[in-house]
């Protein structure tokens, strides 16, 4: 470890310092399910609120809960919490980032409820409801519906804390530092299309065909921060033919999750099973 330390510019901690895993849950359970069996080996706790209701104040299962034996795995580094219940009135225009900011603020209790210290790593996946400032974030392949469709390798989205009594959520953009990672994030595959794009009122067929083609759902401009990232992006995301450093359980479990997998896009089945 040493050797390969310095190889890289790095120098080892005088100390081990423990990892937690942070995330706010909708309902992207097999995703939630091989990311968790890959950081397994490396982490302390993994952190997770569940809420009862969209950001928008529509009643959803609390799928996680539902679906609990399928990470049994994990059952003794697991610290979870629920959001009270937010269900909007008939006919209410509630702004849904309030309801997103009280997340975020239930979130940073419930991270102060887990045995973390100062010093420890903290892992917040940034998806728009748990943004961090924190320079530091990971550098893993940035994959769009599934593992068809590569991106690129510059996602800012996994970021890492140094935990401190001061850190908390919020939407901003600082200077870059790397850490390298060996797995790739897949932003915005669900289990259920009409649970998850209820709230924007998509067809769930449209949604299956954008997502077949790599095109972006909410027919808007890539979110990059200079024209040169932007104008590289515009149109359908090419599929990739890259299958090498796909995480291990996926690919234990090809068959199980093959909808992940390039030409298998259209879903048999919405359960877990």
């Amino acid at each position: 470890m040493h050797q390969f330390s310095n190889l890289h510019g790095w120098s080892l901690c005088s100390q081990p310092r423990c990892i937690f895993k942070a995330i706010i849950f909708c309902n992207e359970l097999n995703l939630l399910e091989i990311k968790w069996h890959e950081l397994m080996p490396y982490v302390s706790q993994f952190i997770i609120l569940k809420s009862k209701t969209t950001f928008t104040g529509i009643p959803k299962p609390l799928f996680f809960t539902e679906n609990r034996s399928h990470f049994e795995f994990a059952e003794g580094k697991i610290v979870h919490g629920v959001f009270p219940d937010r269900i909007a009135k008939p006919g209410s225009h509630e702004n849904p980032f309030n309801l997103e900011s009280q997340h975020c603020g239930s979130m940073n209790v419930l991270i102060c409820q887990a045995d973390i210290s100062n010093g420890d790593f903290l892992i917040i996946y940034c998806n728009g409801v748990n943004e961090s400032p924190q320079k530091m974030h990971l550098e893993p392949r940035h994959y769009m519906y599934s593992f068809e469709f590569l991106v690129d390798f510059s996602s800012r989205r996994p970021k890492v804390y140094i935990y401190n009594p001061w850190t908390k959520y919020g939407h901003y953009r600082h200077l870059i530092l790397y850490f390298l990672m060996q797995d790739g994030i897949v932003v915005f595959v669900s289990d259920i299309f009409k649970n998850l794009y209820l709230k924007y009122s998509h067809a769930d067929r449209r949604i299956q065909n954008i997502i077949c083609t790599g095109d972006d759902l909410f027919d808007m401009l890539p979110k990059e921060y200079n024209f040169q990232e932007l104008i590289k992006k515009l149109g359908p995301i090419q599929k990739s033919t890259f299958a090498f450093q796909l995480p291990a359980y996926l690919v234990d479990n090809a068959n199980r999750f093959r909808f992940l997998l390039r030409g298998n896009c259209l879903r048999i089945s919405n359960t877990m099973r």
